[in-house]
């Protein structure tokens, strides 16, 4: 053990309970996992950098031509287990105290736990969202409120799934021989090491959610790590199972591919609406083509891409035996009853044209429409899925990359503004699912707020009334929007003049931002230029 420690360090704080969660053996072995893996993650996503180039040179994606065997191959992926054979109902949220209780007692199938698009990556965070899963899997967690309500788990609840930090991001406060380790392998590994033999023990077992994939190299690597934690933690061989998240453009092109690589644990594919709408800016950032309209008209009845998306997971997904998962329900309910029934008169429409699409379950970021997504796949569904139904008709690349029509107009960019600096002020903050306008956003949805201004304002796209968006108006824009927010008394709880620096990197840089946490992560907990702590952390992008 003495030497497995050697060259490892916490560079944060240690507080009770997390010595329980760090432990010399947990520690040891996520630096195992770093040791073994790093180098590999270094080169996806090298990977990732050399295809967005190839893009950028005028190169469009289609179907791998070296994978085609697969594509025509008759195999399917393993049978999911008991608790994940109906996912009607998946909620997902941040991983503190009272979401974790609420969000397992909610009635929903299935709660997907997530350390990544709505958790904030302070050190704090990620420890305190370890220790109140190891708390659930023992069912020991519970939660008193200020005004002294307790919380407890119910007798039956959700099966838990957790979804870890994509491969881009690091973990910058546990390093291992002289470098940062991963978040996707600091998350991986600590869950696994504390949680996997419990869950087993308990009849259920270590299920994740894989995010940000963008094709079936990763998906190989990620089998590789559960292999390697397996074998390393004598775990039965496939005791850890995965669902995988096609929320890019480039991975939409390999999702059988990805079936396969996982083929042993795989049980589902999930569509991730908001995510796979930020990769289509994101990959044809160069392409003034490929502009999209206001984002509250890309829902997939309107938004062709995503519909072509839709239709080809689920026809993968059932034709290999895996489960299609829907997209997410962002709906707030509140306190007026006639908005709430025409939001879920909305929501009933969505997840009906879903049901008869073919998939077999949907998510929800809040408890209050876990009944109304739960009535529908119930009056709908004969059993606990539909896999036996493939929809007909070939989804060519072309269909994939179809963009929408429609106007981009004054209200649109405001809104975009608006989530941008409302939601990168909480999160900066320490909160990552925020409530905005009655709908959940985190990060993948401010990732698309951000990210259309930065297209329109780069290829000078036109307003509907004629105006061109330039950076002259987007920072007036950005002022009334900011004041609008400051009159509102909102900067009591939200970092608005951090927000606004941030907001205006992302937007104002030359070249595409990647991911917005990448520089946010840079000045999490100080209260500097985000170009000063950008440089610091060695981030280097033009601005």
């Amino acid at each position: 053990m003495r030497a497995a420690l050697e060259r490892i360090e916490i560079r944060g704080p240690l507080e009770a309970p997390f010595e329980e969660i760090l432990t010399p053996e947990a520690v040891a072995f996520v630096a195992e996992l770093a040791r073994v893996f790093e180098e590999e993650r270094q080169r996806l996503l090298a990977r990732r950098r050399e295809r967005y180039a190839r893009l950028a040179a005028g190169e469009r994606p289609g179907f791998p031509p070296e994978t085609r065997g697969i594509r025509e191959g008759n195999w399917r992926v393993a049978p999911p287990p008991k608790d994940l054979r109906c996912r009607w109902v998946e909620i997902t949220g941040p991983t503190d105290r009272k979401m974790v209780i609420n969000a397992l007692n909610s009635g929903a199938q299935v709660f997907m736990a997530d350390f990544e698009d709505a958790n904030v990556p302070t050190w704090r965070n990620m420890l305190q969202g370890q220790w109140n899963l190891r708390e659930a899997v023992r069912r020991t967690i519970r939660y008193i409120s200020p005004e002294g309500r307790e919380y407890r788990l119910a007798e039956g609840i959700a099966t838990l799934m957790m979804r870890p930090r994509g491969l881009h991001l690091i973990e910058p406060h546990l390093w291992v021989d002289g470098q940062p380790v991963a978040g996707a392998l600091f998350d991986f590994g600590l869950f696994i090491f504390h949680n996997a033999q419990e869950l087993l023990d308990r009849g259920s077992g270590p299920y994740l959610y894989l995010p940000k994939l963008e094709g079936y190299l990763e998906a190989r690597f990620w089998n590789q790590v559960c292999e390697a934690a397996e074998d390393r933690l004598d775990l039965p061989r496939g005791s850890i199972r995965v669902s995988v998240l096609i929320e890019h453009i480039l991975a939409a092109f390999e999702m059988e591919e990805i079936l396969y690589e996982l083929r042993e644990r795989i049980t589902a594919l999930n569509l991730g609406r908001w995510d796979y709408i930020f990769s289509m800016i994101k990959a044809f950032a160069h392409d003034p083509t490929m502009i999209l309209p206001d984002r509250n008209r890309l829902t997939v009845s309107a938004t062709p891409f995503l519909q072509a998306a839709a239709r080809r997971l689920v026809q993968v997904a059932h034709r290999r035996g895996a489960h299609a998962i829907g997209g997410m329900s962002a709906y707030i309910p509140r306190r007026d009853p006639i908005a709430n029934e025409r939001a879920f008169a909305e929501v009933r429409a969505d997840k009906t044209w879903e049901v008869q699409m073919g998939f077999d379950g949907a998510w929800v970021a809040h408890p209050g429409l876990v009944p109304v997504v739960q009535e529908v796949f119930r009056e709908t569904l004969r059993g606990p899925d539909q896999i036996h139904h493939v929809p007909p008709g070939e989804v060519t690349p072309e269909m994939l990359l179809q963009i929408p029509e429609g106007p981009i107009t004054e209200e649109g960019l405001r809104n975009n503004i608006s989530v941008a600096l409302q939601y990168l002020g909480a999160w900066l903050a320490g909160r990552g699912a925020v409530a905005i306008f009655h709908r959940m956003e985190d990060t993948a949805t401010a990732e698309i707020a951000r990210s259309q201004i930065w297209q329109w304002r780069r290829h000078g796209a036109c307003l509907n009334d004629g105006r061109r968006v330039d950076q002259a108006l987007y920072r007036a824009l950005r002022d009334q929007e900011r004041a609008a927010l400051e009159l509102a008394g909102r900067e009591e709880d939200l970092r608005l003049r951090e927000a606004q620096e941030l907001l205006d990197f992302l937007v104002e840089s030359e070249d595409f931002i990647p991911f917005l946490t990448e520089p946010g992560m840079a000045y999490l907990e100080a209260t500097v230029s985000p170009q000063a702590r950008i440089q610091e952390a060695g981030v280097n992008y033009k601005a």
